[in-house]
């Protein structure tokens, strides 16, 4: 993998880049929609390459390990022939979802006994055999297997945790080095920043993600509850150290909001699953605010989904995709969810454009309130 830093802010620290792997190239800022068992909830390929203009999307270590399983993966060729994604992939290392099954995990030195949510088997998770099965997955840029501390972790529980995730870190990045890509084209391997919210474990977390020398570095563990601010914070604390020469990745986030105050602050890619999960509870994001489509007072609005022609090819009015929610038309979900990834993709591809242009923060000064209005 290769990252070109291209432009710069002259007023934040807002970049613009181009990240190549062996499945394409990605404009950066970017959005990557979460396409957790490999695909994304309720919408096509072709939507997503021709109306969401997707160019990467992730999947999920945990979950393609438990169901279809490696087997079916590798037999299949990796999950690009697998599902017929011809563009890059990135995959999560499973540890947020292995740390969010409370009460069916043990944690131990050597990894995470946990057991399955669809049949209550029994597995361990290792460093070492969660990059094996990002080499079965074959994902172009894989994630290091980490403990995701609760938010509202002490700080002594922060240290711990931490220091383990070093420690696993040692084990991943030694296990990717003697191991070799297993369908002929190169894969990347993302050290991920921990520490919660706790200023020096942040620091001496991005040190010694950074001395790794990655080709790209992820920062993990916020948007877990603690307030905005402080998340702003720890980008803030982590950018301050992270190779500016290397694409960040912050995971997890977020709201249109969170995108742009991250953007201002050094961050290129960014994953969530908000558009998808809110669309699909009728929550469409715009540039004047989010609506609520099954309100009533949009029963009889004609008016397109967005007037400002976020929702792409998609001419469907306020009125039908009212409509189709109150008569629980499968149709709604899929609409309401190209719709919230198309807006995703182009509130990144504007920003970038912003920071090409040397006006990103005048720009995102005169939009960004308006993101989170109710309309």
């Amino acid at each position: 993998m290769k990252f070109e830093l291209q432009h710069t802010d002259p007023n934040s620290d807002a970049r613009a880049g181009l990240i190549t792997t062996a499945h394409g190239q990605i404009e950066t800022p970017i959005f990557m929609p979460v396409g957790t068992c490999g695909s994304v909830k309720g919408v096509h390929f072709e939507e997503l390459k021709k109306q969401v203009k997707a160019q990467i999307i992730l999947g999920n270590t945990y979950h393609l390990y438990l169901r279809p399983g490696l087997d079916i993966i590798k037999r299949a060729g990796g999950l690009h022939k697998f599902n017929g994604w011809d563009r890059p992939i990135l995959t999560d290392s499973g540890g947020f979802q292995v740390f969010s099954l409370t009460g069916i995990r043990k944690l131990k030195e050597e990894g995470c006994e946990f057991r399955s949510h669809i049949d209550g088997s029994k597995h361990f998770f290792t460093p070492e055999n969660v990059i094996d099965t990002q080499r079965v997955i074959g994902a172009d840029i894989m994630m290091a297997f980490d403990e995701c501390p609760p938010g509202d972790s002490d700080y002594q529980y922060a240290k711990k945790s931490l220091a383990l995730t070093q420690r696993w870190l040692d084990r991943c990045i030694k296990q990717f080095d003697n191991t070799k890509p297993l369908y002929g084209y190169e894969q990347t391997l993302f050290p991920i920043v921990q520490g919660c919210t706790f200023k020096d474990l942040r620091q001496d977390a991005a040190k010694h993600v950074a001395d790794k020398g990655a080709d790209g570095n992820a920062i993990g563990g916020l948007a877990v509850g603690e307030p905005t601010e402080v998340m702003y914070e720890m980008i803030e604390v982590v950018n301050e150290i992270l190779p500016k020469d290397k694409p960040r990745y912050l995971m997890g986030v977020g709201t249109p909001q969170n995108l742009l105050e991250a953007i201002e602050r050094g961050v290129d890619m960014f994953d969530c699953v908000m558009p998808t999960r809110n669309g699909r509870n009728a929550m469409l994001f715009t540039y004047n605010g989010t609506i609520n489509i099954r309100n009533k007072k949009w029963e009889d609005d004609f008016s397109p989904i967005d007037p400002d022609g976020c929702d792409v090819d998609l001419v469907y009015t306020k009125a039908y995709l009212h409509h189709l929610f109150k008569a629980q038309e499968l149709l709604a979900l899929q609409i309401a969810s190209i719709h919230n990834l198309a807006f995703y993709l182009r509130l990144v591809g504007d920003a970038r454009r912003h920071i090409v242009a040397g006006d990103f923060t005048h720009w995102k000064k005169t939009v960004v309130d308006n993101l989170g209005k109710r309309i």
